[in-house]
């Protein structure tokens, strides 16, 4: 293969993993759980969020997030930054990411902010590049108090 078509997919590929990973973190906010499903690997996979817990298939964890986030006072808002993305030849990848993560419930007016670390796994599947690993650690965790409306559309 010549050294500008290894090139091009190599771009690819770096950017359809980001695409992945903004449209995971989109899908949470709007608690997609299809798109989320979607983004992950079938089979066994390795998720470790900390407290949220620890899962090796993608069908558990959306059980957990549907019964944390799937509720309608329940406002989300997850930034993924930063990524360091590296190729470990044509059907591998890692990445880091920093997370900032913002929560809201609108009955209570309680708030929280965490930031941390993704450290990503990735594998390229005939339906494209999906997670296959995501360990989330975080660094700081405030919580808060929302003063003012409450209001949700």
């Amino acid at each position: 293969m010549d050294a500008l078509l290894q090139r091009l997919i190599r771009l690819e590929d770096l950017e359809a993993i980001r695409t992945l990973k903004h449209r995971y973190l989109n899908a949470c906010d709007q608690k997609d759980i299809d798109a989320i499903r979607d983004c992950f690997a079938a089979g066994e996979i390795w998720i470790d969020f900390g407290p949220v817990g620890t899962f090796s298939n993608r069908d558990d964890f959306i059980e957990v997030y549907r019964h944390m986030a799937c509720r309608p006072q329940v406002v989300d808002l997850h930034h993924g930054a930063n990524p360091e993305i590296t190729l470990d030849g044509d059907e591998w990848a890692q990445a880091r990411w920093a997370l900032y993560y913002f929560n809201l419930d609108a009955d209570t007016g309680l708030t929280r902010q965490l930031g941390g670390v993704y450290l990503d796994r990735y594998r390229k599947t005939s339906e494209g590049w999906r997670i296959v690993e995501s360990v989330c650690r975080l660094h700081s965790v405030v919580n808060g108090r929302h003063l003012g409306e409450h209001n949700v559309e």
